[in-house]
């Protein structure tokens, strides 16, 4: 799945967008610069779940997270991480168990002990908009994909 997302209003459309196939579960890697719109994108996935709490940047805490009444959802922000083991100290084989979400920006920052992602979304800069790039990795990954609603070529909020 590829589609140009204009501004940030589409940005926000897109993660509502992405919260319909409500069953997701799984790691989904969230991967783009500094200001690409990844926690926005994650902000935007968690209102369309139904959470209607503070929905805060991982930058410094590098884990938040959010209980739906199906579910649990960690956003986590590896950027400030030092060394992919410092994952351990977090939990992450505790977060791996059960039907939760993790979304996982900077995934790069955890490689070796963060497991490969179901879903693999890239946020690349396209003009003043965004190209985002989904890419299933795994069954579920696919499965992620096949249940969205059918989304245009372009977002537009």
């Amino acid at each position: 799945m590829s589609l140009y997302v204009p501004d940030a209003g589409a940005m926000d459309a897109l993660g509502r967008e992405l919260s319909h196939p409500a069953s997701w579960r799984g790691v989904v890697w969230l991967q783009g610069d500094l200001g690409a719109g990844k926690t926005t994108l994650v902000r935007s996935l968690l209102r369309g779940l139904g959470y209607e709490g503070r929905v805060k940047s991982p930058t410094y805490t590098l884990l938040e997270p959010y209980e739906l009444s199906d579910r649990m959802v960690y956003h986590l922000d590896l950027y400030r991480l030092a060394a992919a083991e410092e994952l351990e100290w977090l939990g992450i084989r505790d977060l791996l168990t059960g039907d939760a979400l993790l979304l996982v920006e900077w995934p790069e920052h955890g490689r070796g002990v963060l497991p490969e992602p179901d879903l693999d979304i890239v946020i690349d800069y396209e003009g003043e908009g965004r190209r985002i790039t989904a890419r299933a990795k795994t069954l579920r990954g696919e499965q992620m994909l096949a249940s969205l609603p059918s989304l245009e070529s372009e977002i537009t909020p």
